[in-house]
């Protein structure tokens, strides 16, 4: 199969040069749409929704369960040992996003927010950043002001219409398949 590309002609003769074609479109646009995140110090998320499918399981005792993905926990591992500091940010007050964020070794667990733009003025002042070295992942609405905030404001695929319309970035994974992982290879791209 034959494809036109900025009208040069390539030849595809199998799924992996596909593959290696849609990587190089991928990694050009990357290179001219995003802006240099190398002063980025710290990625915050939302919970539900980014780092879940943002369902609600509940067990017939009442216990409430949620899907968390272990390419996102190895996102915030890569970003830990690069010196990024890392968060959740949530408008829940549970025990198991607690037990999440200690598990992951997580530096910020902000949970119970009505208002995340206090709770971002409070992080950087207690981490000492300023939002222009903050990435932040959000999915509804409650999140857009600090989208619109930080240096690199992204959201899942699947977020609310209303996101997508004001963030810098929109991953290619749905909320809870790798969302943090898409986000932490971008920022981590630009501090080699």
């Amino acid at each position: 199969m034959k494809i036109h590309i900025n009208g040069e002609e390539i030849t595809i003769q199998n799924l992996h040069d596909l593959e290696e074609i849609m990587g190089n479109i991928k990694r050009e646009y990357i290179h001219n749409n995003i802006p240099d995140l190398s002063g980025i110090k710290m990625l915050l998320t939302d919970c539900d929704g980014c780092l879940t499918d943002g369902g609600m399981y509940y067990a017939e005792t009442g216990d409430e369960l949620k899907k968390f993905n272990t390419r996102d926990g190895m996102g915030f591992k890569l970003l830990r040992e690069a010196g990024i500091l890392t968060g959740i940010v949530t408008g829940e007050k549970v025990e198991l996003n607690r037990r999440r964020v200690n598990k992951l070794k997580l530096d910020v667990l902000e949970e119970g927010c009505t208002d995340k733009m206090e709770n971002l003025a409070s992080i950087c002042k207690r981490f000492d950043v300023t939002p222009e070295e903050i990435v932040y992942i959000g999915d509804d609405v409650n999140d857009i002001d600090v989208i619109k905030a930080v240096k690199f404001g992204c959201c899942p695929s699947d977020a609310a219409y209303a996101v997508k319309e004001v963030a810098d970035y929109i991953t290619g994974a749905l909320g809870g398949r790798g969302v943090i992982r898409e986000v932490a290879e971008l920022i981590l791209s630009y501090k080699k």
